[in-house]
C-alpha cells in the first residue's frame, strides 16, 4: 500500500523549425506571468515527464518555452505532442546549455523567470509556492527551495535541504538546487543574462550576481526533482566543473562588487574552492588529486575540511583502493533509508510516494 508524502516532510526527522503557439493556461491578469524555459538535447528518455511536470502545475499564468538543440533521438516528436500547450518551441542547433537558456529567456515575457532542464521535474504546486514567496518578500531578487535527487528509474536517492545563503557563502561554493530557483525578470535583465563563457557553472555564477544586487531567499519546501544518470552533465563532466569554477573565481577577483568580499575572506574562499574541487574530483575518480586539494584546503581554512571530513576519508581510502567499500555503503544507506520512496507523475503533478505499506 502506498501513500503520498507531504511536500514539507522532513526526512531528517526520520531541426530549425519554429513553432509560435498559445500560452499553456488561461491567463489571469491578477497573477504575475511566470516564464519557464526548458533547454534540451537528446533527452527523449526523460523530456515527456519534464514537460508534464510543468503543464500539470496548478498555477494559471505560465508561459512555457522549450528550446531543443536539434535532437536526433526522437525528442522532437515528443515535444510536438504537447505543442498546443506550449507558448513557443524550436529545434535547431545552439551553442550549448547557457546559450539555449538565454535564447528562451529572450523570447519570454514574464516578470518571473525559471528554467527546468529536460531531465528534471517540478513538484506539484511548486510554481504557485514560488510566486507566493516572491509576492510575500518584495525585496527578494530570487527564491529557491529544497529538492529530491532521483535516479533514472524515479527512485529517491536523497532529499537535499538548503538554507538562505549570503553572497560570501555563494563565493565559497555553497550551491543551490538549480531547478528550484525562480527569479525576478527586472534583475535578470539588469545583470544581462547568463554568462555563456562558463558552460558548466553558469547557473551558480548567476546566483552570485543576483546576490550581489538583492537578497536571495530560501523557502523550506520541496519544489523540484534533480535526476542523476550516466549522461547527466553533473556526473559525466565532474572534473570540468573545477576548471569552470576556478576560471570564474579568477574573473571575480577583477569585479568591483566581488573583489572586496573575496579579499577580506581569501583563505575561506580558496579553502572552500579546494574542498569543492575535491568533491568533484572524487566524482570523476581522481582520488589522489582530491586528497591533495583537501590537504591544501586544511592549510587554508580547516573549518571547511572538518565540515566535509567524510569526503576527506572517502578520497584517501578510495585512493588506497577501497572505493568499492564507499559505493557499497552509499547504496546500502540509500536503500535502507529511502528505498520505499518513489517519484510518481500523474495529472495531479509530480509527487513523492511512500510504499512502505504503513
Amino acid at each position: 500500500m502506498c501513500r503520498f508524502v507531504e511536500r514539507a516532510f522532513d526526512f531528517r526527522a526520520i531541426g530549425g523549425e519554429t513553432h509560435e503557439l498559445k500560452t499553456m493556461n488561461d491567463r489571469s491578469s491578477s497573477q504575475p506571468l511566470v516564464s519557464i524555459v526548458t533547454p534540451s538535447f537528446n533527452q527523449a528518455a526523460f523530456i515527456e515527464q519534464t514537460l508534464l511536470s510543468v503543464l500539470n502545475q496548478d498555477y494559471p499564468n505560465i508561459e512555457y518555452i522549450v528550446i531543443d538543440g536539434g535532437s536526433t533521438d526522437g525528442s522532437q516528436a515528443i515535444i510536438e505532442r504537447y505543442a498546443d500547450r506550449l507558448s513557443y518551441w524550436v529545434s535547431e542547433p545552439d551553442r550549448g546549455h547557457p546559450h539555449a537558456v538565454n535564447k528562451g529567456f529572450r523570447r519570454a515575457t514574464g516578470e518571473i523567470l525559471a528554467f527546468l532542464n529536460s531531465d528534471d521535474l517540478y513538484m506539484a504546486g511548486a510554481v504557485s509556492q514560488a510566486v507566493e514567496a516572491l509576492l510575500d518578500q518584495p525585496e527578494a531578487g530570487m527564491v529557491y527551495a529544497d529538492g529530491y535527487l532521483i535516479d533514472s528509474q524515479d527512485q529517491l536517492l536523497d532529499p537535499h535541504y538548503y538554507r538562505t545563503f549570503s553572497l560570501l557563502e555563494l563565493l565559497c561554493n555553497e550551491v543551490l538546487l538549480q531547478p528550484t530557483v525562480f527569479m525576478r525578470r527586472e534583475i535578470f535583465d539588469r545583470i544581462g543574462g547568463l554568462e555563456e563563457e562558463y558552460p558548466l557553472v553558469f547557473d551558480h555564477v548567476l546566483w552570485i550576481r543576483f546576490a550581489s544586487i538583492a537578497p536571495i531567499v530560501h523557502v523550506p519546501s520541496f519544489w523540484a526533482v534533480e535526476r542523476t544518470h550516466s549522461d547527466a552533465k553533473t556526473a559525466a563532466r565532474a572534473a570540468e566543473f573545477v576548471e569552470d569554477t576556478e576560471h570564474f573565481l579568477a574573473d571575480a577577483e577583477t569585479r568591483a562588487e566581488l573583489f572586496p568580499i573575496i579579499d577580506e575572506n581569501r583563505n575561506r574562499v580558496y579553502g572552500s574552492l579546494d574542498v569543492y574541487a575535491a568533491r568533484r574530483l572524487i566524482d570523476s575518480g581522481r582520488y589522489w588529486d582530491a586528497t591533495r586539494r583537501i590537504l591544501r584546503a586544511f592549510r587554508r581554512y580547516p573549518f571547511v575540511v572538518l565540515r566535509y571530513w567524510y569526503k576527506a576519508v572517502q578520497a584517501l581510502l578510495s585512493a588506497l583502493g577501497f572505493e568499492g567499500l564507499f559505493m557499497w555503503y552509499r547504496r546500502t544507506r540509500r536503500r535502507m533509508k529511502y528505498g520505499k520512496y518513489r517519484i510518481v507523475s500523474s495529472n495531479r503533478g509530480v509527487e513523492l510516494l511512500d510504499c512502505s505499506g504503513k
